[in-house]
């Protein structure tokens, strides 16, 4: 059996850190910062008339300097779909993955996907989802549900909570008493399908206990990450959705115990007098994945 995960690579994102495509000194600091990934982006951070300008930027950067985790451009909604000329830069930039903003029904995605295989983008081009609407929230499992197809290219969707409470009118309290629900079905609908969920950004950059709080909050809620818009975030973000020394330890023993010959078929094992499944080894896998990936990256620094 496939599972709806199968098809998806295995990323580490305890960090995605949000610059604006435009913004030449945040963009020559990335190299020397620990996220796992970064969203460059074109839409919100960007004002209308340098858009093109931060195009072209983006394009000139990713060129010469890519960064050491995953590379996503958040493009802008047009009034019908999403910005072609956008798409064209994403395209020049080969980042690993392009977020679509304010996606609120499949057929977003769904022409995402058309403009993107009319343009010959290469398969490993994946594609992010952005839930940040009354709507996009109540929408979530048809939307997530497209990415049970390896074909749809969908890996992640993002929670934005700033249009969200814009739109809702629901007050920004501490620990998100009347969002966590939202935040909660979006993530649901992330797990069904086999993505990754990124929690929203905190805004408040320089309050380093309550980040540390909420950090913590979208990890117990099961969220891969957190999305920032400050350097000053990362630390947070990588120690609250980093990997337990323990669960770690089982994971390994896990893919060791289904790794021996006299296991190979089994569906079910007696590990240490608990019954694991393979649906378990798939997970351990991930986990192992990902924890490899962090030694790596230590390795290198």
């Amino acid at each position: 059996m496939i599972r709806p995960a199968d098809h998806h690579p295995v990323r580490l994102r305890r960090s995605v850190l949000s610059v604006p495509a435009d913004n030449r000194r945040a963009l020559a600091k990335i190299k020397d910062l620990a996220m796992d990934a970064v969203i460059f982006d074109l839409e919100d951070a960007v004002a209308p008339e340098r858009k093109a300008e931060a195009r072209d930027a983006l394009v000139r950067h990713l060129s010469a300097c890519r960064p050491d985790g995953e590379a996503i451009i958040r493009i802008n909604v047009a009034e019908r779909g999403f910005d072609e000329r956008d798409l064209a830069a994403a395209l020049a930039a080969k980042p690993d993955a392009i977020l679509l903003p304010k996606v609120e029904e499949p057929a977003a995605i769904r022409s995402a996907l058309d403009w993107l295989s009319k343009n010959d983008a290469p398969e490993s081009l994946r594609l992010w989802a952005m839930i940040e609407t009354p709507r996009g929230v109540i929408n979530a499992p048809a939307i997530a549900e497209i990415g049970r197809s390896s074909a749809a290219r969908l890996d992640c969707l993002v929670v934005g909570l700033n249009d969200l409470r814009k739109e809702t009118g629901v007050a920004d309290l501490p620990g998100r008493p009347y969002l966590s629900h939202w935040l909660m079905q979006v993530l649901l609908a992330a797990r069904a399908s086999g993505l990754d969920a990124i929690d929203a950004v905190f805004n408040d950059f320089r309050n380093v206990e309550a980040l540390e709080a909420e950090c913590r909050q979208g990890r117990d809620m099961g969220f891969d990450g957190k999305m920032l818009i400050h350097p000053a975030q990362i630390e947070a973000a990588n120690h609250s959705f980093g990997i337990d020394e323990s669960a770690l330890e089982e994971a390994r023993a896990i893919i060791q115990a289904f790794g021996l010959p006299e296991n190979a078929d089994k569906g079910v094992i007696n590990l240490g007098g608990r019954m694991v499944e393979r649906l378990h080894l798939h997970e351990a896998q991930r986990l192992a994945a990902k924890a490899d990936t962090i030694e790596k990256r230590k390795a290198k620094s």
